[in-house]
């Protein structure tokens, strides 16, 4: 039997949990699924059945996305075959770890009012979630190295407007390459 294992903030159990059990019990029937937590250490034991080890992965995913701060109705979309979490930390790259660096690098994140981050998550297409020292984004393999570039160059210093234009811009790039199929490699002479 696939056992996984995670560990997620204390403050995050009882998301993960939901009112009387009913999100853990939602992940666990998806993902056909035990899942076992420890509500006092964050622990979360994940165990499935040998035909299905995809689903203990998916279910690992789903409570790490919670303790990462995303609401269960946006981890679930992490059911879908082609999505994936993806978590940076902001200590990581930017190398500062001074708490009032910290906090002004998560605020040119999120932006005013949460405008960045919504900006960043409606032109990359990823879900995203700032919390603690990660930034946290779930979404398909192409969505996923968008809002990671974008987010990688506000933690740089790039300026919002510079971040804003390239996502567009790879959006609109993806979104040709979608239309016209990929593009044949040049002839050779």
């Amino acid at each position: 039997m696939p056992v996984l294992h995670a560990r997620i903030p204390e403050d995050r159990v009882a998301v993960l949990i939901g009112p009387k059990g009913r999100t853990k019990r939602a992940i666990a029937e998806k993902t056909r699924t035990t899942i076992d937590v420890d509500a006092e250490e964050g622990e979360v034991r994940v165990v499935g059945p040998d035909t299905d080890p995809m689903g203990v992965l998916t279910a690992r995913d789903i409570a790490l996305a919670i303790g990462r701060g995303f609401s269960p109705e946006r981890a679930f979309r992490l059911l879908k075959e082609d999505t994936f979490l993806g978590i940076l930390d902001i200590k990581l790259a930017t190398g500062r770890r001074e708490k009032s660096a910290l906090r002004r690098i998560r605020a040119r994140v999120i932006g005013t009012q949460g405008k960045a981050r919504a900006r960043i998550e409606e032109l990359s297409g990823c879900s995203m979630s700032v919390y603690g020292s990660t930034v946290a984004l779930i979404g398909t393999e192409e969505q996923l190295e968008r809002g990671t570039r974008a987010v990688e160059l506000l933690l740089r210093g790039s300026e919002h407007s510079t971040v804003f234009h390239l996502l567009a811009r790879l959006r609109r790039d993806a979104a040709v390459e979608e239309a016209m199929g990929p593009l044949p490699p040049p002839e050779a002479e």
